[in-house]
């Protein structure tokens, strides 16, 4: 099943990100991750949703959040020119390895140490999902104490 990424502009108020969750979790589909923020325009806030779906499924989500009173703009970017990131913060056990061989894997995808503690390291990584998932998957034999993900920000590129 495909990950799409939809990108929301809708109207900056309150419930507006409440009724757009339940019109799509009431109708059975998972949200993966969400994130939403100020636009340039204070009165919009853009919402990145990331769905696992197929094509019907999407088109169905679609089609309902077109049809929101708050909603401006749906687009579903995933087959578009598009950039996407994500931020993740993740605490690494340093007990077993030592931290050279865990810096070395975070300087490999461009992450950073930037918390130093006397068993752990803090690294912040940012990346398009398919990297934050390669880094991930590298990174889970060091023991892996804590992660926080922000969730996909999308932008068309065209």
């Amino acid at each position: 099943m495909q990950k799409h990424i939809l990108t929301v502009l809708v109207e900056n108020r309150p419930g507006v990100l409440a009724r757009i969750v339940g019109l799509i979790t009431g109708r059975g589909y998972n949200i993966e991750t969400l994130n939403v923020g100020p636009s340039n325009d204070p009165t919009i806030s853009k919402m990145t949703i990331v769905i696992p779906g197929d094509e019907t499924v999407i088109a169905q989500v679609v089609a309902q959040l077109a049809k929101q009173i708050n909603v401006f703009r749906v687009d579903d970017v995933t087959a578009r020119p598009h950039i996407d990131r994500e931020a993740i913060l993740l605490k690494v056990s340093t007990r077993a390895t030592g931290r050279a061989p865990v810096i070395e894997v975070a300087m490999l995808f461009g992450a950073k140490v930037v918390g130093v503690q006397p068993d752990a390291l803090t690294i912040q990584m940012i990346g398009s999902q398919m990297q934050v998932e390669q880094f991930l998957t590298l990174v889970r034999p060091f023991d892996v104490l804590d992660i926080a993900r922000s969730g996909s920000v999308a932008m068309i590129q065209e």
